[in-house]
């Protein structure tokens, strides 16, 4: 079954699946607007609409089919902080999206930065993907920072391409091979 070997361990945080005990941390960001306001329908949530979503995330512990979503817990002395995931897209093309969510009040720091790239490490390395994209509103500056930070391209700018809260909205497009995640690391190391 494709899982990381838990947890995995960079220099300031630990990556682990998510648990039930972890709903108090995960609302504690799940019901601020600043965090909810690039997502796709949904507002602030309610501690009972985060129970619900702290519940799946824990049953996303592994990739054991295209579809799955693995979400995986950024713990730091803090508790849990955010969380880092990945989509299975495709078997036979070997491609993943990424995703995340942190807490604000850790941000600046790096720390979704260091989360995503363990999670990329694991998924590139392990798991063996070809290519991993991401997508963000076309207006969530942070999120576009966060993808080209690390090592992501832009590959597209979708104009209008969905509806979010009743507009027509653009929609970026980031990916990163993996000759290329190795070379950055290559290049990092060097």
């Amino acid at each position: 079954m494709p899982q990381p070997t838990y947890p995995i361990r960079t220099p300031r945080l630990t990556l682990r699946p998510v648990t039930l005990n972890d709903l108090d941390d995960v609302y504690a960001y799940q019901s601020r607007p600043d965090v909810v306001r690039w997502m796709l329908g949904t507002g602030p949530r309610t501690r009972e609409q985060s129970r619900s979503s702290v519940t799946a995330m824990a049953g996303e512990d592994a990739l054991r089919a295209v579809g799955d979503c693995l979400t995986l817990a950024a713990t730091t002395d803090a508790g849990v902080i955010g969380t880092v995931e990945l989509v299975w897209r495709s078997e036979e093309d070997r491609t993943a999206e990424l995703g995340y969510v942190f807490h604000p009040d850790h941000g600046g720091r790096g720390l979704a930065t260091e989360a995503a790239t363990a999670l990329l490490d694991w998924g590139f390395g392990e798991f063996g993907l070809h290519r991993v994209f991401a997508r963000c509103h076309g207006r969530n500056e942070a999120s576009a920072r966060l993808m080209s930070r690390l090592g992501m391209r832009q590959e597209a700018h979708n104009v209008e391409s969905y509806l979010f809260g009743g507009e027509w909205a653009d929609q970026l497009v980031f990916a990163v091979l993996a000759r290329e995640w190795r070379a950055r690391a290559t290049a990092a190391a060097g």
